[in-house]
């Protein structure tokens, strides 16, 4: 298992390729639906003024994204009464629902990974190319032993969102990972898709 630090350098990430088991350390954020949409809404298509702490939050999020790693994770996280926040549980949501957003974000921060399960589609691997970033597959169902490798909640933003759709930042060792779309136009996600139709086809032309 490769072992890689963050933030992430262009040229690492130009180095991996599809099928590539990787330990992640270091600080990295959780970002779903809610995140995405206030991201392109506000910061990159500017279709609603900031409001609140928008600015600040903008701000915060900037340096961990540039070179960085965006988690698609609804934690269950304990500590919310005294503010002393720990995962209970950190497992993958899918992906597929940040595809409108994905790589305009990407590109915005200068981003470097996107962690998440099920893989994404065609204008995600085509970002994976420009900006370039990579799409690591995290393990569905492991959602406690994910957990473990989550060593402090460093802070949270937008905690208004709701705690799964809230802006985590933590601390991570050794977070398990395999890159599934490269920065090269790979994706095991598009393989396993098209081997599955053409059995398929076969099935019914049987």
């Amino acid at each position: 298992m490769r072992e890689i630090t963050l933030p992430i350098s262009d040229e690492t990430v130009r180095s991996l390729g599809v099928g590539e088991a990787v330990a992640l350390s270091g600080v990295m954020i959780t970002g779903r639906d809610a995140v995405h949409k206030w991201i392109v809404e506000t910061f990159i298509k500017k279709t609603r003024p900031p409001q609140g702490d928008d600015l600040e939050v903008y701000e915060a999020i900037k340096p961990l994204l540039n070179g960085g790693v965006i988690y698609h994770c609804g934690p269950v996280v304990a500590g919310l009464d005294t503010g002393e926040y720990r995962f209970v549980a950190a497992g993958p949501t899918t992906s597929i629902r940040e595809e409108p957003y994905q790589a305009d974000v990407m590109r915005h921060f200068n981003a470097k990974g996107v962690i998440g399960k099920g893989g994404m589609g065609a204008k995600t691997l085509q970002g994976c190319q420009e900006v370039p970033f990579v799409y690591f597959h995290a393990i569905g169902g492991a959602a406690s032993l994910i957990a473990q490798s989550v060593r402090r909640v460093v802070a949270v933003h937008k905690l208004e969102f709701g705690v799964p759709e809230a802006i985590w930042v933590i601390e991570v060792e050794r977070f398990p990972v395999v890159v599934t779309m490269d920065a090269h136009g790979n994706s095991l996600h598009e393989k396993v898709e098209e081997t599955s139709k053409a059995n398929l086809e076969a099935l019914l032309a049987a």
